[in-house]
């Protein structure tokens, strides 16, 4: 029996197809294998299969979670966030966290479940560790803003997160300010 994807696969090639024959059944499943293929790997697709987990993380999966907070996307420029986080840090793309320290604590290390692999638009896989070293005005409650890098295009990686309650674990403490993208899940 045929996946609903071949068929539609199969369907698309033979109304498009340049020379009006139709197109063989492999042809069509190739096709849509490569089609797959891309979107598994554009920024902001979740990458299960690459993501060895660590015992820690593993731990942190499958435990419950300390919070549970409504996520929003902010970035630097354009009329997003400018300079340092409220500890006086530069913000660290994928990594900083904007929340109401009221709920979860500045200076706690996170563990974003729905993070875990998410594709990045340098290629990476995130690990799911984020840094709560931002507030915000609007940040009241259960919310958290997670800062996606420079100019409305570095959103475009986590826009699946945006507007999404999100499940999150409390991994510890962090001093001084969130480390740099290579070593911040050590």
């Amino acid at each position: 029996m045929l996946s609903t994807a071949a068929a539609l696969a199969m369907l698309w090639t033979m109304a498009f197809s340049g020379s009006g024959e139709p197109v063989p059944y492999d042809a069509a499943v190739a096709r849509d294998a490569a089609v797959l293929e891309t979107a598994a790997t554009a920024p902001g697709s979740i990458e299960s299969s690459e993501t060895d987990l660590s015992p820690e993380q593993l731990e942190l999966m499958e435990g419950d979670p300390d919070w549970r907070a409504s996520a929003r996307l902010y970035h630097a420029g354009g009329g997003g966030a400018t300079g340092n986080d409220s500890l006086g840090c530069r913000p660290v793309p994928m990594r900083t966290v904007a929340v109401d320290p009221r709920v979860i604590p500045r200076r706690t290390k996170l563990f974003i479940r729905e993070t875990v692999g998410l594709r990045l638009a340098n290629g990476e896989v995130h690990d799911g560790y984020w840094y709560a070293s931002d507030t915000g005005g609007a940040i009241k409650g259960a919310k958290i803003d997670l800062y996606t890098g420079h100019g409305r295009g570095s959103m475009r990686q986590a826009q699946g997160l945006n507007m999404k309650t999100l499940t999150i674990a409390d991994a510890g403490d962090f001093d001084g300010c969130p480390p740099a993208w290579e070593t911040a899940s050590k």
